[in-house]
């Protein structure tokens, strides 16, 4: 079985390479400290990027193999519930190390599963948004046109 502290090390290092780029880009950037802590009731998310007044909340997701992804039902509420008190727009990062770019799963277009919880497919990741996509959703004209879909 690996290493939980290790698993966990290697979660912050994709984290900190997506605030990077999104920080590149010119996105104001913030990793949440309690991200992934034992901090069960406070709902954080694991980054926040904003650019020209538009918030961005991600949870983010690297995986090695091109496998379904499988995220609980209470973190995405507590997700939804982070973008609601915002007024931001919340995704699922995704990144399948040595096969994808990172691409951006709008949290309504997840999968839900018989149990309730939720399933991302390779399928989705490929027509999720890529970064240049989320560049685009902070100027005025391409967020209205998004959130009137």
């Amino acid at each position: 079985m690996a290493d939980k502290p290790s698993i966990r090390r290697k979660g912050f290092q994709y984290e900190r390479e997506l605030i990077r780029l999104l920080w590149k880009k010119g996105f104001a950037c913030l990793r949440a400290p309690a991200s992934g802590s034992k901090a069960k009731r406070i709902i954080y998310p694991d980054l926040i990027a904003l650019k020209n007044g538009v918030i961005l909340v991600f949870e983010v997701k690297v995986r090695s193999k091109l496998e379904p992804i499988y995220i609980n039902k209470e973190k995405v509420n507590k997700l939804i519930e982070f973008c609601y008190r915002a007024g931001g727009l919340g995704f699922i990062a995704v990144k399948y190390l040595g096969a994808t770019n990172w691409r951006f799963i709008p949290i309504d277009r997840l999968e839900a599963t018989s149990s309730g919880n939720y399933k991302i497919t390779k399928e989705l990741v490929e027509k999720g948004l890529n970064i240049n996509d989320l560049i685009r959703l902070t100027r005025k004209e391409s967020l209205l046109k998004y959130l009137n879909k």
